[in-house]
């Protein structure tokens, strides 16, 4: 049995931290409010395939790999006593003029020269398969092997089953690794950069504002998958919730460590979740919010040790939920003293160094 100090009680933390202590290790988390940050403002969608874009081939493989886990991890989860909500409706990709057109045959064609299941729809079919969708939907991009998951619930879940499993919980924040007790993985997102010198200039903060909607009485029900778009440029996804709510996300922008909500975003989601999905004006907005993703300068996570006793496990940009599976494998595989999962190869902190010389 090993010490482990995990600093970041997001979804990757949380997840290594659970993982950590069902193989018997001592496990103490350090954040000051464990599962909030990012991880509580996540859309939930479980997508590589429908985040694909060429010239990021490591990227879709490493969370085509991960998604391969998360049936498992949700089961597993879900025995510890809280079932996170995993949801296998796959996602919906619509386009509104012939631009966006052109774009989703490009990704189609892309995603089934790879090999991956990708179904093309007009917009008449588009409509039947989501009733809500505006009449101007042109075309659209069905890939039934997306999840999603109720990113609260998942939350919920993983400090429940590190509660059982008698993770520790320090509520501080941390600014120096020297006090801290055993190997040390580094799982605190937008802010890891500032823990190690190895990530001071790879790892950044991306803003990003979520909404939360309700139908009200007489309203058309939400999607029943997830539904992606792109609006003048600006990425819009509907991701429904077993409860009901429908989130809508999300603005994307660097602004430094600024979590306030805009104007300017709110009125950006709404415009163009209408433009997508028109019902909504008539729904209930319960909550805005702003996060911060963990963004690293080439789209891939770090996921690696960066010297004798600490580990990387940050940087994962939008996949964070996503990838929280192969990470969590790939730390306690670390704390094991075993070979890391050959997927995060590429996911290495290694290549900052590399890339320098």
């Amino acid at each position: 049995m090993k010490e482990l100090s995990v600093v970041g009680g997001g979804v990757i933390g949380l997840a290594v931290a659970w993982r950590a202590s069902a193989r018997g290790h001592r496990v103490t988390v350090y954040d000051p409010d464990p599962g909030r940050g990012a991880s509580w403002l996540a859309g939930g969608m479980l997508a590589p395939v429908t985040e694909a874009w060429p010239g990021e081939e490591d990227v879709l493989t490493l969370g085509e790999a991960s998604l391969r886990r998360w049936p498992d991890f949700a089961r597993d989860l879900a025995k510890e006593g809280v079932d996170p909500g995993l949801s296998p409706h796959g996602t919906l990709v619509v386009a509104l003029d012939g631009a966006d057109a052109g774009n989703l045959e490009m990704l189609a064609a892309y995603l089934t020269e790879l090999g991956r299941e990708v179904e093309r729809l007009t917009g008449r079919e588009a409509r039947r398969t989501e009733p809500g969708l505006a009449s101007t939907v042109r075309s659209g991009l069905l890939v039934p092997g997306d999840l999603a998951v109720d990113n609260r619930r998942l939350l919920r879940a993983l400090k429940h089953a590190c509660d059982e499993r008698g993770v520790a919980f320090r509520h501080e924040t941390v600014t120096e690794l020297e006090h801290l007790d055993g190997d040390v993985v580094l799982a605190a997102g937008a802010w890891t950069g500032r823990l190690h010198p190895a990530l001071a200039d790879a790892v950044r903060p991306l803003k990003g504002e979520i909404l939360r909607l309700r139908p009200r009485r007489g309203c058309l029900p939400p999607p029943v998958r997830t539904v992606r778009a792109m609006v003048e440029g600006r990425p819009i996804y509907l991701v429904p919730r077993e409860d009901g709510q429908l989130v809508l996300g999300a603005t994307q922008y660097e602004a430094g460590f600024d979590e306030t909500v805009t104007v300017r975003g709110v009125r950006e989601l709404l415009e163009g979740a209408e433009r997508v999905f028109p019902g909504i004006t008539e729904y209930e907005l319960v909550e805005t919010a702003a996060g911060l993703r963990a963004a690293s300068v080439d789209t891939m996570p770090f996921i690696g040790e960066l010297g004798e006793g600490v580990f990387a496990a940050t940087g994962h940009h939008r996949n964070g939920l996503l990838m929280a599976p192969l990470t969590a494998d790939a730390a306690v595989a670390w704390l094991d003293g075993g070979p890391l999962p050959d997927e995060v190869a590429a996911a290495t902190p290694a290549r900052r160094s590399e890339e320098r010389v």
